[in-house]
């Protein structure tokens, strides 16, 4: 119907068109009052895809009235970089440089936009999906500010479906109705972008030359989307299913699967530091004890690729994964730390033992600070029965051992020294 993506047509171009990010950019928020004060550092927008990292800058740029430059870490380089800065230097109120996908600028790409950001040449906001303390350089890091958007949720994913069916009603006299909103909740996993992209699809399917009015219904969005499935993915939609089904093989224990995931992705051109660090997670959170050497492998991985590229990184990536698939699992770590989480929740700051207690200076050992510690090497077995936790959740296991060869050894010890004091 219209050329121009709908996503597009209805970017929003001011802070009160903006859907979402309230701790951001509600009213008396720290980066409004920013944006208004007229005056902006250089900034990094982390946050996962579709969540409106992009409108915002553009939003920056139109509320400051700033010349606005624009690049793809994806299909820019240091050249490119340089001829934005020299530009920049004939302008004199510090133009935004916008870089989508910053975290895929290598070292040398990163170096480039130092001197011009240090010296005011040009504001710099980048964008992510990735850990920005990873993946961005220290120096360019620590000149930036860190700002995290999240998802959307369903309330804000149904005001984007109405500006839809407005955009739809003022510039194509279509009425929309959308009663079912389920199936599109479901696509976009909270990215705008990938809502807005099945509804344009759903409308497109299901329009007819004559028609005036269309339901969308949770039906028709999954076949517009399945049959179109191609479509859908022109933009690199499909770039966290195929990482999700890739992570899900592997801890499935399926070695065939995860190559084949592996390949999509190679082939496509992913970045190698974000396959393998999805992979160094995984070995400790669906992996861990069952066999510890899998972080070693998969963190020597990581760091493998990054001093080996593609192709050759290819071979390196596919042996952890396949060593990955083929491993023991076990979430026992995993589980453990997250029931520590929900107990710090409802016992917040629960008191240190004394006999536990550092004792550095005489008044705090008249305190009877560390009184009464064993020093477990003194003991038979290197093992003594004594407390280690607050008194309030004293005997309470945080940490089951899965059941596999090697932590069966870990619950048999267990069991063997605490006696019942935790009841393994």
């Amino acid at each position: 119907m219209q050329q121009v993506p709908l996503a597009e047509a209805i970017r929003p171009h001011n802070l009160d068109d903006y859907i979402g990010q309230n701790h951001l950019v509600g009213k008396d928020s720290v980066l409004r009052k920013t944006i208004t004060s007229g005056q902006i550092p250089s900034m990094i927008f982390w946050g996962p895809p579709g969540c409106g990292k992009t409108s915002l800058a553009f939003i920056i740029a139109e509320n400051l009235e700033k010349e606005f430059f624009t690049l793809s870490a994806i299909s820019s380089g240091v050249k490119d970089v340089r001829e934005i800065i020299e530009k920049a230097k004939a302008i004199s109120n510090s133009p935004i440089l916008f870089i989508d996908e910053i975290h895929r600028f290598n070292k040398s790409q990163q170096d480039s936009l130092l001197g011009a950001v240090e010296k005011g040449i040009i504001t710099l906001i980048g964008a992510t999906t990735e850990n920005p303390s990873f993946e961005v350089i220290s120096p360019l890091l620590s000149r930036c500010q860190v700002y995290i958007l999240k998802s959307f949720d369903e309330k804000e994913l149904d005001a984007f479906i109405l500006k839809a069916c407005q955009y739809y009603a003022l510039n194509h006299n279509l009425k929309i109705e959308a009663d079912e909103k389920e199936a599109l909740y479901q696509i976009s996993g909270g990215d705008a972008r990938k809502l807005l992209n099945a509804f344009e699809l759903t409308v497109s399917v299901n329009l007819n030359s004559k028609d005036t009015s269309i339901k969308i219904s949770n039906k028709k969005v999954l076949d517009a989307v399945q049959q179109n499935l191609a479509i859908y993915d022109k933009a690199g939609e499909m770039h966290y299913d195929v990482i999700s089904a890739f992570i899900k093989s592997i801890r499935g224990s399926d070695p065939n699967a995860a190559v084949y995931w592996l390949g999509r992705m190679v082939e496509a051109g992913e970045d190698p530091k974000f396959i393998a660090r999805r992979m160094l997670i995984l070995a400790s959170e669906d992996i861990g004890n069952a066999n510890p050497n899998a972080l070693l492998l998969a963190n020597n991985c990581f760091q493998a690729i990054n001093v080996i590229g593609y192709p050759e990184c290819t071979l390196i990536l596919s042996q952890t994964a396949i060593y990955l698939a083929c491993s023991p699992k076990s979430n026992a770590s995993y589980v453990a730390i997250n029931n520590v989480f929900k107990v710090l929740k409802e016992n917040p700051n629960l008191s240190v033992p004394l006999h536990l207690r550092n004792a550095p200076t005489k008044l705090m050992k008249k305190l009877d600070y560390g009184k009464n510690y064993k020093y477990a090497h003194d003991f038979e077995g290197n093992f003594v029965m004594q407390d280690f936790l607050p008194d309030k959740i004293k005997g309470k296991i945080f940490y089951n051992p899965g059941n596999n060869t090697r932590e069966n050894e870990f619950l048999n010890r267990l069991k063997k020294i605490w006696q019942g004091h935790y009841k393994y």
